[in-house]
Formats: C-alpha cells, structure tokens, sequence
C-alpha cells in the first residue's frame, strides 16, 4: 500500500504544480483576482504535499 500510496502523492505534487503554473499564465494575461488566488493556493498545495511525501515515513511510524 506504500508504494501506491507513494504514487498517488507524487501524481498529486504534479497536478497542482501544472495547475499553479497554468493560474499563473492565466494571471498575467487576465490579471483576475480568482487566477492569482488560484495559482497561490495549488502552489501552496503542491509544497504541502511535497513536504508530506518527504516525511511520509515518519507520518506512518516506521
């Protein structure tokens, strides 16, 4: 279950990292509130996320 485990986190890391980067895009050419929102909080995601998969092993206790 791990290594699934471990999938499913890092295909998550790369869906809000491409997200991040597409609000983004979206920022610079609408300049819309909801684009930057966007784009901060899956980029906040994408660091989460990559924090947890870093220390998953200490998360589950082994």
């Amino acid at each position: 279950m791990i290594p699934f485990h471990r999938v499913l986190i890092s295909t998550a890391i790369v869906f809000c990292a491409g997200f991040a980067a597409w609000g983004w895009r979206e920022y610079q050419a609408s300049h819309t509130t909801w684009a930057l929102a966007s784009s901060l909080a899956f980029a906040v995601f994408a660091v989460g996320f990559a924090v947890y998969l870093s220390q998953l092993k200490r998360f589950l206790g082994k």
